[in-house]
């Protein structure tokens, strides 16, 4: 028995150590998607946040609330890069249950204000008229805490349920360790499965509605009445449709393998392992709070603009520095050029 015990202290060490470099680099790779999900929300919300303020413009507060979403959503994974790096990391399961409750609330969040922004999208295109009637900022208000209130019940379900809690002595909190998969299956049923197919839904009928607006503008140019421009309210619609149609696919192939997944995993545990659900599939999933900053960053010609501007301001504070304080002879510091309602539109 002894000599078997030391024959066995090598592959025991070999295990650990590969157990080891893999926690590390997991926690590396998390601690790097976090940084880059916190720093590119972060910026989108100070873009948006000073556009709002200047504009008023509330169809802008819902991106914003996307923004803070997402950026909270790496505030949170950045506390599970650390245990990751920390390890050897003994965590209690209360820890673990309020951890991963963070964790999935803020996905949450992320997935209803991206729900909310298509929501808003077709209400602009279906009711352009009472847009702004409808629109009113207690409205908007209400709609964030909702949205917020009902990201938290999902997340904390099991904190109040003890039934979906699953007492586990492994040391790393992850969904699989301390959720039963009857939580699980409810997340799914609560939050993806309703977001995809209202996505689908929304997506689909403002595809109808332009393409109706399409063929107008066919008829007339055919009746030699178009001028040779397309109409502004043609042109909103088409990006609109085109914003939400690229959110949706950006979102259905982040999330979609790992819940699909998961569903596999819990039906079939033999199946698919979880490590591979954890540490790559999850992975992919968050990298859509990733996208959804750049994606608004290339598409809104708002944010495009209040960027170039931020953009030129810091470049202007640091020549003024580097020059202490003088400006440079032939610097011209006049004020960006006025842009127009009919420039800011594709």
């Amino acid at each position: 028995m002894a000599e078997n015990h030391v024959g066995d202290a090598p592959s025991l060490w070999c295990v650990s150590r590969e157990a080891a470099t893999a926690s590390w680099a997991l926690g590396a790779i998390l601690a790097v998607l976090a940084s880059l999900i916190i720093a590119a929300n972060v910026l989108v919300a100070i873009v948006l946040l000073c556009h709002i303020q200047k504009s008023g413009s509330k169809r802008l507060c819902f991106v914003l609330n996307l923004a803070l979403a997402d950026a909270m959503v790496g505030f949170t994974v950045m506390g599970l890069a650390v245990d990751e790096l920390s390890q050897p990391f003994h965590a209690s399961q209360k820890f673990c249950i309020l951890r991963m409750a963070f964790v999935t609330s803020s996905c949450a969040a992320s997935i209803l204000s991206l729900i909310l922004v298509a929501c808003d999208r077709h209400l602009a295109i279906r009711k352009p008229f009472h847009y702004f009637q409808l629109v009113t900022g207690p409205r908007v208000g209400l709609c964030l805490v909702g949205l917020w209130l009902f990201a938290a019940i999902v997340g904390f379900l099991p904190v109040f349920i003890p039934r979906f809690q699953r007492i586990s002595n492994h040391w790393k909190c992850s969904f699989f360790n301390i959720f039963q998969p009857s939580y699980m299956l409810t997340m799914f049923c609560l939050g993806f499965f309703p977001a995809l197919f209202l996505f689908l839904y929304l997506y689909c009928d403002m595809l109808k509605i332009a393409s109706v607006h399409v063929q107008h503008i066919q008829e007339v140019e055919q009746a030699g009445l178009g001028g040779g421009c397309p109409p502004p309210r043609a042109t909103s619609d088409m990006k609109a449709m085109r914003t939400v149609a690229v959110l949706i696919g950006c979102f259905t192939l982040s999330w979609l393998p790992f819940f699909i997944a998961s569903i596999v995993q819990m039906a079939c545990p033999e199946c698919f392992p979880y490590k591979v659900i954890e540490n790559f599939l999850w992975l992919l999933g968050l990298g859509n709070s990733l996208l959804n900053p750049l994606l608004y960053s290339y598409w809104q010609r708002d944010v495009q603009l209040q960027l170039s501007q931020l953009a030129a301001g810091v470049k202007r504070k640091v020549l003024l520095h580097l020059g202490n304080g003088r400006c440079f002879p032939g610097r011209d510091t006049k004020a960006p050029p006025a842009v127009s309602c009919l420039e800011l539109q594709d």
